[in-house]
């Protein structure tokens, strides 16, 4: 198991008030400028954090991928009680993803490439996956000390993401601080 992906038993901590605030995931889905066909890969969804919100946003099919299975049991409970559809749960790594190429317009990938070893793997893997001129949302961690989350060297600086970026091909169209600790960047394929 890769030692820097996120403990399914602190669960609770993607989703709290405190979250919310720093990172309002529908001003966060703005940036995307979805218009409600979309086919949306959320990867490392998690408890559903992004993955709720896309769906209510599109009428195409919302991929919630994560590498664990206690991720996706507690993103399938959730599913029940909100009853909703056109969500489909997939299993997988960032660094390999289980889907054909060119499958989605949309990719939410939130604080998972700090996780990716190297980064440039699961950027390649989003790459891969997006339809020509489709756009992903990545949030990240900036590279500070901060009393939490990962470790520095785990951290990826919004500079070294969109240089990164634009090296793979990839077009940025928007680079964004939320609060000290976190940044978003919107990019296309």
């Amino acid at each position: 198991m890769n030692d820097k992906r996120f403990d399914p038993a602190r669960i609770a901590k993607l989703d709290n008030p405190e979250r919310r605030k720093n990172l309002p995931p529908e001003q966060l889905l703005d940036l995307l400028g979805l218009t409600g066909s979309e086919d949306i890969l959320d990867v490392g969804a998690g408890g559903g954090y992004f993955t709720f919100p896309a769906a209510a946003r599109t009428s195409g099919t919302v991929y919630a991928l994560d590498a664990q299975s206690q991720m996706l049991e507690y993103l399938k409970s959730r599913m029940e009680e909100q009853k909703s559809g056109h969500i489909e749960m997939i299993q997988g790594e960032a660094e390999q993803i289980p889907m054909e190429d060119a499958k989605v317009d949309a990719v939410i990938c939130s604080m998972v490439l700090h996780e990716v070893d190297p980064p440039e793997q699961g950027l390649r893997e989003i790459q891969r996956v997006l339809k020509k001129g489709g756009r992903a949302l990545c949030i990240e961690w900036e590279r500070l000390e901060t009393e939490s989350g990962p470790p520095q060297n785990h951290r990826i600086s919004s500079a070294e993401m969109v240089e990164t970026l634009e090296n793979m091909g990839f077009r940025v169209l928007s680079r964004q601080a939320w609060t000290e600790a976190f940044y978003s960047v919107v990019f296309e394929k």
